[in-house]
């Protein structure tokens, strides 16, 4: 079943500014963030260099801005880049509030990292980092919908064929038959949520699910 949803009711769902669950998926795993935090810091040193080379007044304030903007990169990156996701997906024309089913479950696994190594004839071998990742198939009364895929935790083997799932879908078109974008989706009757983005505002999803489908 598909309910309209009204763009004044997206802006309380998908914020235009981060949350800190978001800022905490683009932040990234430690790996990402030892790379973020080499980028913040070379940037930084350099322009703090440059700052204390300076002697004109006007170039300076220019040299310890950038400095500034380079240090505080690790907290503003992440930040900037859940907010460019939030308003692009806020930029479609039509939303609607889906609630169906999960109608097929299974597994899939996805390269994280990779890297080479030499073994102990010395050969290089390619040395993959995979995990596991679990597709949901979501279906209605009108039939197959989408899927949503998402790194598989221990809380996810509850999950069932024929559990009830929510979420908000949106497109371009009003017919919703093509181009259809899901934000991450909530089982109710787990209690748990899924997506690989925090798109929704938890809480008050849960609260538009009760009004709209009570």
């Amino acid at each position: 079943m598909l309910i309209p949803i009204k763009q004044n009711q997206i802006s309380k769902l998908i914020p235009s500014v981060g949350t800190g669950g978001q800022f905490k998926y683009t932040l990234g795993d430690p790996r990402k963030v030892l790379q973020k935090l080499i980028i913040s810091s070379i940037g930084g040193v350099l322009n703090l260099l440059l700052f204390i080379s300076q002697s004109s007044t006007q170039t300076e304030n220019l040299w310890l801005l950038l400095c500034v903007i380079f240090f505080l990169y690790i907290i503003w990156g992440p930040i900037l880049e859940s907010s460019r996701k939030n308003i692009k997906y806020k930029n479609s024309k039509f939303f609607s509030l889906f609630d169906g089913y999960v109608s097929d479950i299974y597994k899939t696994e996805r390269i994280e990292s990779s890297r080479e190594q030499s073994n102990r004839q010395g050969r290089l071998e390619l040395i993959e980092k995979k995990r596991t990742w679990l597709v949901i198939e979501l279906e209605d009364e009108d039939g197959y919908l989408d899927k949503i895929s998402f790194p598989m935790e221990n809380k996810h083997s509850r999950i069932r064929v024929g559990s009830n799932i929510r979420c908000i879908i949106s497109s371009n078109y009003r017919s919703f038959e093509r181009e259809i974008y899901l934000t991450d989706a909530w089982l109710p009757d787990e209690n748990i949520w899924i997506g690989e983005y925090p798109y929704l505002l938890r809480p008050a999803f849960e609260e538009i699910c009760y009004i709209y489908l009570k």
